[in-house]
């Protein structure tokens, strides 16, 4: 772990899970500002201009048209899932009318739609420092569903997820959201483990090496509730139905 960027404290965790449960409360409930959140996220991110570039080439060594094209993919995801959220149709609302008279028994009245779970802990990867990192895929599709986001930056590139985490902090200041909607924490193993198994913890995403994802598949299954981890775009399937009587 880079030094020059503190670790996250077990107590520090616990809070931060905390105030994004808190943010989720009121979060959840967004519907359509979600989307000019995401925007604002994908604009504070260009806003960044060549110092992120820069600081990305250097802790990864890649060249910078692969960083300038990674970044215009995790804008453009960003953008994308703000237009999804606007068009709507990704909740599948059913409504399922009731029958009394129907034989053998009555049909009751059934409603059910796609709905936010709660915090996800995305874990970023360490060979894209952008489009699966802090503001990748995983972060804009659990932003877009409702769900707040705890980032765990990937020491191989700390610098770089520091910076886009501040622009998603700027996009927060900026729209009056909670500031539990989305927090940024530096840390090994210990922090690892402590976020899957949080309680307040209902889904992680996870983009890397089979071992890693494997051992955080098998703290998230020991868990006393089971939570899902799921690997880069899957995590747009964190919603359950939730069935409405």
């Amino acid at each position: 772990m880079d030094k020059t960027y503190k670790d996250t404290t077990k107590e520090e965790v616990d809070q931060i899970l905390k105030e994004a449960q808190l943010a989720f409360y009121s979060y959840r409930k967004m519907g359509k500002k979600k989307a000019q959140f995401l925007r604002a996220i994908a604009n504070e991110i260009e806003s960044l201009g060549n110092e992120l570039v820069e600081m990305a080439m250097k802790e990864t060594s890649l060249p910078e048209p692969r960083i300038i094209g990674e970044r215009g993919r995790t804008t453009g995801h960003l953008r994308m899932f703000a237009d999804i959220v606007e068009e709507g149709s990704w909740v599948e609302a059913r409504i399922d009318t009731a029958n009394p008279n129907r034989s053998p028994a009555p049909k009751p009245d059934l409603r059910k739609m796609s709905m936010p779970i709660g915090p996800v802990v995305v874990f970023g990867a360490s060979n894209f420092p952008l489009a699966y990192s802090t503001a990748g895929g995983d972060t804009a599709a659990a932003l877009a569903a409702g769900c707040p986001v705890i980032v765990k930056a990937h020491p191989a590139h700390p610098g770089t997820s520091e910076l886009v985490a501040k622009a998603i902090q700027n996009a927060i200041k900026k729209e009056g959201l909670p500031n539990g909607v989305f927090q940024h924490v530096h840390g090994g193993f210990e922090i690892g483990h402590q976020l899957v198994t949080h309680p307040l913890t209902k889904a992680v995403g996870f983009t890397g090496s089979f071992l890693g994802g494997k051992a955080l598949f098998d703290l998230a299954n020991k868990r006393p509730e089971p939570i899902p981890v799921l690997p880069r775009w899957a995590v747009q399937i964190l919603l359950f139905y939730f069935p409405k009587h």
